[in-house]
């Protein structure tokens, strides 16, 4: 995930924006009927213990980039139940959570009938409890023997991918109410803009200590990888996710399937700003595949002012997250309108959050996002659902556990007690309303 993650005054962005222009009709607060209220999660984040993952490893070696170790993590593994009760107690209807590809083929071509099957609890009760199961295949982190044999650049990587994900499908498949393959595969040509230029040297040096350790040449994650070995991934990823939307079709052809954009607002601050040529470089082979989708879905943390030489520091004063980096509400639409008018699809918000200790800055960014999303819809971008980023603090990568958390709910270090935060009663009171 990108970095997690000075906001104008919200009337003063939207005055400044062509839909809003001289007497706009007023705006309907009423979301539409069947519309998608979740909150997210991901499974090396929260479930703990991972320890088959390339990220478990890439934790515990020397030097390391990925702060603290997962270690337990929330304890979600264990606790799934709680965390689906919370999810309803909030109000809403969706739930996004992760498959570990790790824990259900530990080894080439073993599946596991246990994971599987816990997997498939999951799914059942989000059903029990009202809740859309949203679920994400493989969301960042791939089995330690896939990352030690070259990941997404070995030439049978796809294959092995769509195997996974037929096997998941034919043992949990028929109750998924959206499925995504793979989470922000674009991530990797975004982390020079949003990470600081010390992060690849230590990237490189983590990589190369879990190579050692793991006694190949070359050990490859999916997501955080070099700029040179970008282009080998990427090509193994779209060829992943298109036999696996293949293999899903092929037993639920009703299911839509997609993958998520991590992507910016990115905005032209001046007449020959570089924007457009920046927005094909980071989402233009990915967007050419979201066409061929059900739904294209964003991730959406922040915008990037564009120049005629570069990215632009943003302006001073405003909300900012615990990294520093601004906190601009109105960026979900923004992005919302772009993802949408580049692929034509209709447009999933599966994450949307702030990193943050403050709960107030939380309850801001919601307030004060779903208006301009409202808008964009009643301006025709079809939009088909809302997942807040997270349902409660978790092992943030880079940063650990409890420091600039991103959750609905906070989370007991000792006892993994949830308890829901004041951003989940306004985000809860929205949801249940289905109106702003």
């Amino acid at each position: 995930m990108i970095d997690r993650r000075s906001m104008l005054a919200g009337a003063a962005a939207l005055a400044a924006t062509p839909a809003f222009a001289a007497k706009p009709k007023p705006l309907d607060p009423t979301f539409p009927k069947g519309f998608l209220w979740g909150a997210a999660t991901a499974g090396h984040q929260v479930e703990g213990n991972n320890t088959n993952s390339d990220q478990w490893l890439l934790e515990n070696v020397t030097p390391t980039i990925t702060g603290a170790p997962s270690g337990d993590a929330v304890n979600s593994f264990e606790m799934w139940r709680e965390d689906l009760d919370l999810a309803q107690s909030i109000g809403l209807n969706a739930y996004r959570f992760s498959l570990e590809w790790a824990r259900i083929e530990p080894e080439p071509g073993m599946f596991s009938q246990a994971m599987l099957n816990h997997y498939k609890a999951i799914i059942d009760g989000c059903r029990v409890r009202g809740l859309a199961p949203v679920v994400t295949f493989n969301h960042y982190t791939t089995p330690r023997w896939f990352a030690a044999m070259g990941g997404w650049t070995h030439a049978q990587a796809p294959e092995l991918f769509a195997k996974f994900c037929d096997r998941a499908m034919r043992h949990m498949g028929a109750g998924i109410a959206v499925a995504m393959t793979l989470n922000e595969p674009n991530l990797a040509r975004l982390l020079p803009l949003v990470m600081p230029p010390q992060f690849l040297d230590g990237l490189r040096a983590n990589l190369a200590a879990a190579a050692r350790a793991a006694n190949v040449q070359r050990f490859m994650v999916a997501n955080t990888v070099p700029p040179e070995d970008v282009p080998a991934v990427t090509t193994g990823m779209i060829r992943g996710h298109r036999l696996a939307r293949a293999a899903i079709k092929a037993i639920r052809p009703d299911l839509p399937v997609g993958f998520s954009f991590a992507m910016a607002d990115d905005q032209a601050a001046t007449k020959d700003s570089m924007r457009d040529a920046m927005r094909q470089k980071l989402y233009g082979d990915w967007l050419d595949v979201a066409r061929e989708d059900d739904f294209v879905a964003i991730q959406n943390y922040e915008r990037i002012l564009w120049g005629p030489k570069g990215r632009l520091p943003a302006p001073e004063g405003g909300m900012r997250n615990f990294r520093g980096a601004e906190v601009y509400p109105p960026s979900l639409a923004g992005a919302v309108r772009y993802a949408h008018e580049a692929t034509g699809k209709p447009v999933i918000i599966t994450e949307h959050g702030v990193g943050t200790d403050d709960d107030t800055l939380r309850v801001r960014l919601i307030r004060e996002s779903l208006p301009p999303l409202r808008q964009a819809m009643a301006d025709g971008v079809p939009v088909l659902g809302y997942i807040h980023w997270s349902l409660m603090d978790n092992y943030e990568w880079g940063a650990g556990i409890g420091h600039g958390a991103f959750g609905l709910a906070s989370v007991d270090p000792v006892t993994f007690a949830r308890k829901a935060k004041p951003s989940a009663g306004v985000l809860g009171a929205i949801a249940k309303a289905n109106s702003l």
